[in-house]
């Protein structure tokens, strides 16, 4: 069957519209009714829930920020009561409090099946056996994986991240065919097999690669893809939404959104002012489902471009998003020229010799603000010598791209810290 729930996935966009402007009048309502900051802050905006008549009415309603939510930790902004409250996780908190995101029964029941329709996309089936090297605890990637992959029916090992060695002795013995963990880690066991005498592509049965949780470039995925011989899709998702399940791919590659539980908005960063499906700008994503915490309106920070009406070869009917581009937070703005890591990442990954290991070093003297890149030569690359030759090809290349001399040192392999989770991409110094 090509599709986990076909009557959604192949809705006409009019009943798709019909359907989410149902369950935006209901969360709206739901949300004053229910929460204390709900209820003033659309009463500040001068909006009831009797005024949400059409989609176009969304934007009458007041944006959430990250902000919000950190003002209103641990539990400030659930919408039922603590005991109804069956699981909780959150982000890092690695800028500022955590974000907590709690789920009911039904909520937990929502994010099994978005993600088990997001990997059926992929490719998986039944007969996977999938090795889920996403960090369990706090963070909402691995349990994710671990609902959809088991609610298709899959053989979940729930080996979480680390341990690295561990991990390749466990793909080969227990036939792993579907990895899922950061797009690095992945490029990092790679590394280790490697060390341990094995060629990725030849002495595994994996297929699929399900990553996520970090923005990665199509010259990384193509990186992956040969040095593992598999096909590797794309996930994304937030904690503050549902966690993993929001967008994922067809097999054609294209990202669909679950648009049925997730409503998404394009909105200037700038200005907050909505823009048109098919412009650049900000998602915003608006839970039309969520019982413990509906988040309305909120602001993703991350830049991409959405479309409501391109025809799919997959047969899917749900928007299509972009790639992110970036996150209006990571935008570096160097003598006047907008940079994001992923023009960086972009350029790295398309000169034979550099490997994947890299880092963005970020100065600041007063209000200038320079950037330089350092980077790991292949091991073969590094032998060779001549690294001079190597670090002017890179500013070359860089200067082609952004308009803008960037200096780039090349470092000895294995100098560059490794990540079993997210990727430390920008360091400041």
């Amino acid at each position: 069957m090509e599709y986990y729930d076909p009557k959604i996935e192949t809705m006409p966009l009019k009943d798709l519209k019909e359907l989410q402007l149902r369950r935006l009048k209901q969360v709206v309502r739901y949300a004053y009714e229910r929460n204390r900051f709900y209820h003033d802050r659309f009463k500040k905006h001068g909006v009831k829930p009797d005024d949400i008549k059409s989609l176009d009415d969304l934007k009458k309603l007041p944006f959430l920020t990250k902000h919000d939510l950190r003002e209103f930790y641990p539990f400030g902004l659930f919408c039922v009561e603590i005991d109804d409250i069956v699981e909780i996780h959150a982000s890092s908190g690695t800028t500022g409090k955590p974000v907590v995101g709690a789920y009911t029964k039904k909520d937990l029941e929502i994010w099994t099946e978005v993600m088990a329709r997001a990997l059926w996309a992929n490719g998986l089936r039944k007969n996977d056996i999938l090795q889920n090297a996403y960090g369990y605890g706090l963070f909402t990637g691995a349990h994710g994986f671990e609902k959809g992959a088991q609610r298709i029916g899959a053989m979940v090992v729930p080996i979480s991240s680390g341990n690295t060695k561990r991990q390749i002795a466990v793909m080969k013995d227990f036939g792993t065919t579907a990895l899922a963990c950061t797009p690095s880690y992945s490029l990092y066991m790679a590394e280790v097999a490697k060390e341990m005498g094995f060629d990725p592509k030849e002495d595994f049965n994996l297929r699929l690669g399900l990553f996520g949780a970090e923005a990665w470039s199509d010259e990384m995925r193509k990186k992956i893809e040969e040095t593992w011989g598999i096909t590797a899709h794309e996930h994304y998702g937030l904690t503050e939404i549902i966690g993993p399940g929001v967008v994922s791919e067809c097999k054609y590659k294209r990202l669909h959104i679950n648009a049925d539980h997730f409503l998404p908005e394009i909105i200037d960063p700038e200005t907050g002012e909505p823009l048109e499906p098919g412009e650049e700008g900000e998602l915003v994503f608006t839970t039309l489902t969520k019982e413990a915490f509906p988040a309305i309106r909120f602001r993703t920070r991350d830049l991409a471009v959405y479309y409501e009406d391109v025809e799919c070869e997959c047969g899917r009917t749900l928007p299509i998003q972009s790639r992110i581009k970036g996150r209006s937070d990571d935008m570096m703005k160097v003598k006047g020229v907008i940079v994001f890591p992923s023009q960086i990442e972009s350029v790295l990954m398309g000169i034979e010799g550099v490997s994947e290991h890299y880092q963005i070093v970020k100065e600041k003297k007063g209000e200038m603000v320079t950037i330089s890149v350092e980077f790991e030569p292949t091991e073969e690359r590094y032998k060779e010598g001549h690294l001079d030759e190597l670090e002017k090809k890179v500013e070359e290349e860089l200067y082609a791209v952004l308009n803008l001399h960037i200096p780039a040192r090349a470092v000895p392999p294995q100098s560059i810290p490794r990540s079993t989770g997210k990727a430390k991409r920008v360091i400041e110094r």
